[in-house]
């Protein structure tokens, strides 16, 4: 079972998923009215705790010459869920997988390629173990965003909706 957090827990996991490699616990510490001790302090807890469970880059996948970036839908009995899970993450070009806790199509599964033939040989080894495809669908663009409610408390950063309140454009 998880663990409450409190403001400046929730300011310090908003102001890392923003920008983790350039924040210091000084910054975050002047945000959240706290010391920068008191930040690296609560970094370590969260990371102790497994709320933090690592800090990764986001990869253009295109950029990196892998344009091709698909979602494949599997239909997993459950009771094999977790091994076949396992085995579908050895697959080379597989970057993501996802358990779904309800639903006859239970595993997501994010590839990337810089061809078909890549593709293929990943729908191959899907298929030898045993699994059937039920859906693909190749990724347009992604965006990744914190999740909205470890927003700044007390702030006029962001509040629960979003919306900072401020109507006027930045430009006029």
């Amino acid at each position: 079972m998880g663990r409450d957090l409190d403001d400046v827990d929730r300011s310090i996991l908003y102001l890392l998923q923003r920008d983790a490699r350039n924040t210091t616990a000084e910054e975050i510490a002047d945000t959240a009215g706290v010391s920068a001790s008191t930040v690296r302090n609560r970094i370590d807890r969260l990371e102790a705790d497994g709320i933090i469970k690592g800090y990764h880059p986001e990869i253009d996948y295109e950029a990196a010459n892998l344009p091709l970036q698909m979602t494949f839908v599997v239909t997993v009995s459950p009771t094999e869920l977790s091994p076949l899970s396992e085995k579908v993450r050895s697959i080379k070009g597989i970057i993501d997988v996802r358990e779904m806790l309800t639903g006859r199509r239970n595993l997501h599964v994010d590839v990337v390629g810089t061809n078909t033939t890549d593709v293929t040989r990943i729908t191959d080894s899907i298929h030898d173990l045993g699994l059937e495809i039920e859906s693909s669908e190749m990724m347009r663009r992604r965006h990744v965003q914190p999740f909205n409610h470890f927003f700044l408390q007390g702030t006029g950063d962001v509040d629960a909706h979003g919306d900072d309140g401020d109507d006027e454009s930045p430009n006029e």
